[in-house]
This record gives C-alpha cells, structure tokens and sequence, in this order.
C-alpha cells in the first residue's frame, strides 16, 4: 500500500448524486463499499464530509443571515452527512467512530487526536464531523487540520473529477490533466484545489494532498494502492 493512514475529505454535495438537494441513498452505499474496500485492504482511513447538500453557511449570509450563526447551521449539516455515512459503514459491516468539532452527546464524542488515533489503530473508521467547531473555517481547512492532528500521510480530496486541470474541464474541452503538482505551483497557476487556509496547513506540514474522482467505483483502493489516476499535490 502506498498510504498507512489516509484522510479522505468528500464534499456534502457529492452524496446528492443526481439528485438536487439532500442525500442519494444509492450514492452513500457506493461511497461506503469502496471505504470498506480500502479498509480491507490495511490502511486507516478517517473521513471529513462537507455539508453543501443539506446548509451552506456563505450561502446563508449572502442572503442576510449572521455569518457565525450561518457557519455553526453549516457544521450542523456536515453531522447529518457524518451520520448517514455512518450508518452506511455499520450496515456494510465496519466499525464506526463519529466525532466531533462540536461534541452533542449522545450522538458523539468531541473530536481528540489521542481518541481519533487509538479508533484507527484498533480498526475503526473515524468520521469527523462538525467542521472545525469555529465559523469562518471551511471543511476544506477542517479536513487539513484534522489531517495534521492525526499524523495522516495524505489528504485524498474525493471529487466528480479524476484530478487537477488546467482549466475546468467540464467546461473547457482543451483541459489538459496535471499528474503532479507542487504546492507553489499550484498557488502560482491559481488552481482552486482547496481554500488557501487550507492550503497553507498542508504546505507548511508536508502533508500531501492528493486529488481524484470518488465516483468510480473501485478508485479509493486504487489510489491507496498507490495507482497513479489522479493529481498528487506536494
């Protein structure tokens, strides 16, 4: 394996699957198989997922709504996720352990490296949710500081793209795909892989980032088996 102990960061809008709002049953099943996969095969994972599907806190402000009250709204829709995918996980059979920036008894613990890492070892997967229990931080950032508190050897950003683009290839046919990037590179060519605090954490650790499409099935376990199908970011 490529990776001991992975942080897989998913955005809350990919469980939307084809739908417009809220959570894709059919979706979160898929998810789940290729985690269980990755598990079997002997790497830790830990698991960080947005809440765009259900609450955006930007969203609510731009709208009028207080940014802070907005923000905490969005770490609450992050948990809703965080449990479904749970629920998920124990019905294909794996052991689950859900924390949280926000700790809300008797749902789950709050979030502690010492606790993360000992679920891990002892074979659980951990899902973090809750974001980083403060507003004004994105689960982008949530997901890097996380990532550095659990002595994670990569973040794998799970996305509806297989990597990196020179331009958004959805809309731009002559998109050509990078392999690997640095991370000045990347600030240079003003890529928006994740949010700059983000960035900035992994940078500054050495924590490598790596990016690819979470909606083939069978992905994960190629990327922790070390397949080269997406972007490394280092």
């Amino acid at each position: 394996m490529k990776y001991n102990r992975v942080l897989l960061k998913l955005s809350g809008e990919s469980l939307m699957g084809s739908q417009s709002y809220g959570i894709d049953p059919t979706m979160l099943e898929q998810y789940a198989k290729d985690i269980k996969e990755a598990v079997e095969s002997g790497v830790e994972v830990a698991i960080v997922i947005g809440g765009g599907n259900i609450f955006r806190g930007l969203s609510g402000a731009a709208q009028g709504m207080d940014r802070v009250q907005g923000d905490y709204m969005g770490m609450l829709a992050t948990l809703i996720n965080s449990m479904a995918l749970q629920a998920e996980l124990e019905k294909q059979g794996l052991s689950t352990e859900l924390l949280s920036g926000l700790a809300i008894e008797p749902i789950c613990k709050e979030m502690s490296r010492r606790r993360a890492i000992e679920a891990m070892k002892s074979g659980r997967v951990v899902i973090i949710g809750g974001g980083s229990g403060n507003p004004f931080f994105t689960t982008d950032t949530a997901s890097a500081l996380r990532a550095v508190e659990i002595q994670a050897d990569a973040i794998l950003k799970g996305t509806r793209v297989d990597g990196v683009y020179t331009a958004d290839p959805e809309k731009d046919p002559t998109a050509t795909k990078y392999t690997s990037l640095t991370f000045q590179e990347a600030l240079t060519k003003k890529l928006k892989i994740m949010d700059l605090t983000a960035f900035a954490l992994c940078e500054e650790n050495h924590l490598p980032i790596y990016v690819f499409d979470m909606n083939k099935p069978g992905n994960l376990l190629r990327v922790v088996s070390g397949e080269a199908i997406g972007t490394e970011v280092m």
